[in-house]
């Protein structure tokens, strides 16, 4: 009896035992998120209000000098234009 045994469990597909993980829900996700967000902020070196207002004057300084170069180089380019036409 017992190789009758061993034979029924040999013919039976042995059951896979898989535990479903519980996913985690959309406000568990999107607190862990601003979790995150709130712990790499506070790694964040922010800039002294100088350096704030020199890298400003340096933004304005260069968008300036860029405009004045484009607007030359335009007008050039329109007298060349001028000269190629008449």
């Amino acid at each position: 009896m017992s190789e009758e045994i061993k034979k029924s469990e040999a013919k039976k597909p042995a059951k896979v035992e898989t535990k479903k993980e519980k996913k985690p829900g959309f406000f568990a996700k999107a607190g862990k998120f601003l979790k995150e967000v709130k712990s790499e902020i506070s790694k964040v070196v922010w800039p002294t209000p100088k350096q704030v207002l020199n890298n400003t004057i340096v933004v304005i300084c260069v968008v300036l000098l860029s405009a004045v170069f484009i607007g030359a180089v335009d007008a050039l380019f329109k007298f060349l234009a001028g000269l190629i036409v008449s």
